[in-house]
């Protein structure tokens, strides 16, 4: 909940509460499904999947809007380690890390989408002079991004869905898969999802 409070607020202020809800709800779903496509005898519940989406929408927000930040490098490295320090926590057992990937690589995705800020100029357009114009709302990377992100998370979404009601098994296609989601040592010993 404190994720939720520290991140949700600050998303929400710079972006509003439509755009991060989409993104909280989707990457949520987007969790869910890649969960569900590899750990099938278990039930797992909660919204870690869709917090998961909320890191990876600031990422995408933070590389989709680079120029604007004074202090890029700072920010990236400490959302990274953030990321990384959570999905560490997600190899211990009953921890649904493959929710909070799915959740991730769905926010990531929603965050070029939904999340571009326009050009500096294009806000202050009615100030400038007669002979300044802005072409476009969005540089062309930002299109570019958005557009690739949407087709993947189509297509991700719709072969997701249609492997899930096939009853399609992860691990059979992903052998090694089992580890980003418990990773057996001395002390405790994975249940084989």
């Amino acid at each position: 909940m404190l994720s939720l409070v520290i991140i949700g607020i600050r998303l929400e202020q710079q972006c509003g509460f439509v755009r991060i809800g989409i993104i909280y709800l989707l990457s949520g779903i987007g969790g869910s499904i890649l969960s569900s496509l590899f750990i099938q005898r278990n039930i797992s519940v909660g919204a870690s999947g869709a917090l998961f989406g909320l890191l990876g929408a600031m990422l995408s927000e933070l590389i989709t809007n680079w120029s604007i930040y004074t202090n890029k490098v700072c920010a990236l490295l400490t959302l990274l380690v953030i990321v990384a320090i959570n999905l560490a926590v997600g190899i211990l057992p009953h921890v649904d890390n493959f929710a909070h990937i799915g959740g991730f690589l769905t926010g990531f995705l929603l965050g070029f989408v939904l999340l571009p800020r326009p050009q500096l100029g294009w806000m202050q357009r009615r100030n400038l002079p007669a002979g300044v114009r802005v072409n476009s709302k969005y540089k062309a990377y930002q299109y570019g991004l958005g557009l690739v992100s949407l087709v993947l998370l189509v297509a991700g979404f719709t072969i997701g869905l249609v492997l899930l009601f096939r009853g399609v098994n992860g691990y059979d296609h992903c052998h090694w898969c089992h580890y980003l989601s418990c990773v057996p040592t001395s002390r405790w010993k994975c249940d084989g999802n």
